[in-house]
């Protein structure tokens, strides 16, 4: 599906990315929280934890799949409140972008092209996870700051682009059955289903787009079938098979880990990533046994593994899956009394 080449970036990412305070409720009748993102609260972590308020990915250049430098802007100047009249930013538009493809916008000159921006415009949903932002110059405008470049680079809408990253879950277990404790924290090891990358062969979490009327739900569901079921190239009656399988998994009680900004070198000044990244739990191990594990669309390889501080991620996935880790009481570091507890 073309609106999934959003989805792909061609850099290697490193830093820790947005994440922001949660707020806990219970769902329901269920006991176990969920958990989601407060509204216009957008605080970041450098590599170190220490708490900041602008972002690192989205200033790097050269800028993914182009030789497009950005606009130098110090950590000072991310802040559209500090006045700055020399900012000269970079304009960038891929060509990919103005070929004019179904999960792009067209241009803001068209004659026949007037989004509404912070409302739900027909099937795109032009609304921020972390409410409103500012329309400058009929432009939407980042709402973490300056990037160094304007126009949308590779993203194909104006202002937010919605993706959703699906974190499926189970305890590692011996050959017994018995959950596997580690020796460092005495907590139990929970693992969960990696995928690696086509584009920049990291390992990550088997999500994508959010396709123009598609709710989160079913592309949480969508992605997972597509990049670790390789439910593309089953037969009919296997893609049937396999719904019902997947229904039941997605079906369960669900933690929903983080919603908002990302910080992702694809931003722009005005364009940029927001995701949805939502823990679905198999508690006994009995719905992913009966699922065969199996690489497809961008993904070159998938499999189950464990999670740690030692893991390196794609993106913002490691701290997505540090979270995980703690709302389950699950093992993350040897180090971890007193930081991972649950919240």
């Amino acid at each position: 599906m073309a609106g999934r080449v959003l989805s792909r970036t061609f850099a290697a990412l490193s830093l820790s990315a947005a994440l922001a305070s949660l707020t806990c409720r219970f769902a329901g009748s269920n006991s176990f929280p969920s958990c989601w993102l407060h509204p216009n609260s957008i605080t970041m972590f450098d590599s170190n934890g220490a708490t900041k308020h602008f972002h690192d990915k989205a200033r790097t250049s050269p800028y993914p799949g182009s030789k497009v430098e950005r606009s130098p802007v110090p950590n000072e100047k991310v802040d559209w409140l500090v006045v700055w009249p020399e900012y000269c930013p970079v304009e960038y538009n891929a060509e990919s972008v103005l070929a004019g493809p179904t999960w792009a916008d067209p241009l803001l000159s068209e004659s026949n092209f007037s989004p509404k921006f912070n409302e739900k415009d027909e099937h795109v949903d032009r609304r921020s996870k972390n409410g409103i932002y500012e329309i400058e110059n009929g432009r939407p405008r980042n709402p973490v700051g300056r990037t160094g470049l304007i126009g949308r680079g590779l993203l194909g809408r104006w202002g937010p682009n919605h993706a959703a990253d699906p974190i499926i879950t189970r305890w590692k277990r011996d050959k017994r059955g018995s959950k596997i404790t580690h020796p460092g924290s005495g907590k139990n090891t929970l693992q969960f289903v990696a995928i690696k990358r086509k584009d920049c062969g990291e390992w990550a979490l088997p999500g994508g787009m959010v396709d123009p009327g598609e709710k989160i739900s079913a592309t949480l569901k969508r992605e997972f079938g597509e990049e670790a079921l390789n439910s593309l190239q089953k037969s009919t009656a296997e893609k049937r098979k396999l719904e019902k399988q997947l229904h039941k998994l997605f079906s369960q009680e669900q933690l929903v880990i983080y919603k908002g900004y990302v910080d992702d070198p694809r931003n722009t000044d005005n364009a940029w990533m927001e995701t949805e990244a939502v823990n679905y739990h198999d508690d006994t191990g009995e719905i992913m046994d009966t699922l065969a594990l199996e690489a497809g669309d961008d993904a070159g390889k998938v499999r189950w593994v464990d999670i740690s501080d030692e893991l390196s991620l794609y993106a913002s996935h490691s701290e997505f899956i540090k979270l995980v880790a703690e709302k389950r009481d699950a093992h993350w570091s040897v180090d971890c009394e007193t930081d991972c507890r649950g919240r």
